[in-house]
């Protein structure tokens, strides 16, 4: 290389890296796309659409939510992959993320590698429901009938692969439950037929049951979750019928691989700012999420130990795809 080129090229890149951290703070400049990969109604939307208003607010760009349901998670998940790695495509995180992991045999992609972690939203219990027409009242009463009636009651869930699927799995396992699996393309069209009893129970997160269970329109026999959860306190917890029973759903942010770190941490500071907000967290409680928060690799640490947690329910249970 000539001395004329070797200028040129030093000054190129002396000019990217003075121009990056402008572009940085920037960011936003265009609408930022939040691919939710599962239909409207669920947890999943609900949140990310509760979140996405308050980053289009406080960014001065929107925060569009794009539901991209199918494959389990699977379709949402490779279209975030193969984005471009700028930081105007965002995945909404869930517990199929770390799933899919182990239920799949042959994914097109490496979560953990792929899609790097940028803050975690909440985590919240998921809520065994039955239909309100279904004969049993509390937990035991559920397994009494299940083992009086084995293969008789139909157990939805959002999707094959999902902690709401993965949730009853492990009830089945620890129960001895004979339950038929229907699994549904979110937990909208799940709950759905829940309410007009076409299916008979639903390990459903919190957040996009709790307006049917308040209104009546649905039975919440007990929370997945250890503790009882504030925002139904009578509920009791699967766990005090089935010891040792615990599932919880965790939610967050992610983006492509390479997007660069300083508008990671812009995203993550902006959240941060939003779960610390005394109106945001109490819409959250209402909801019966619980703040996660922190930096990306705090939420990195719950993906990674979410996905050995689950990759031995799907081995155990024999969860298998439908």
């Amino acid at each position: 290389m000539n001395r004329l080129a070797r200028c040129t090229s030093l000054a190129l890149l002396a000019a990217f890296a003075a121009s990056a951290p402008a572009l940085a703070a920037d960011y936003p400049t265009k609408p930022v796309k939040w691919v939710v990969p599962y239909p409207p109604a669920g947890t999943t939307d609900v949140l990310a659409r509760i979140v996405a208003a308050w980053l289009t607010e406080k960014m001065g760009q929107p925060f569009v939510i794009e539901n991209k349901p199918g494959a389990g998670n699977n379709i949402g998940v490779e279209a975030v992959v193969n984005a471009p790695a700028d930081g105007y495509t965002m995945l909404l995180v869930n517990p199929a993320n770390g799933i899919n992991a182990t239920l799949y045999k042959n994914l097109n992609y490496n979560f953990m590698r792929d899609i790097l972690p940028v803050a975690g939203l909440v985590r919240t219990p998921n809520v065994m429901e039955v239909t309100s027409s279904f004969p049993a009242k509390t937990v035991q009463e559920f397994i009494d009938y299940c083992k009086a009636n084995p293969g008789k009651i139909n157990m939805a869930s959002s999707g094959s692969g999902t902690s709401v699927h993965l949730s009853g799995e492990l009830f089945k396992s620890m129960t001895g439950c004979n339950m038929v699996h229907v699994p549904y393309k979110g937990a909208g069209p799940a709950l759905t037929d829940l309410i007009g009893g076409q299916v008979d129970v639903l390990f459903d997160n919190l957040p996009s049951s709790i307006n049917h269970i308040k209104g009546g329109r649905i039975r919440a026999l007990a929370v997945t979750s250890e503790q009882r959860e504030p925002a139904l306190p009578h509920l009791p917890t699967v766990g005090e019928t089935v010891p040792g029973y615990e599932a919880t759903a965790w939610f967050g942010i992610g983006m492509p691989k390479g997007t660069p770190r300083d508008v990671i941490d812009k995203v993550n500071a902006e959240v941060n700012r939003a779960l610390a907000d005394p109106k945001m967290r109490e819409r959250l409680a209402e909801l019966g999420g619980k703040s996660i928060g922190g930096t990306p690799e705090d939420f990195g640490k719950v993906i990674a130990a979410e996905t050995a947690k689950w990759a031995s329910v799907v081995i155990s249970s024999g969860a298998k795809v439908e």
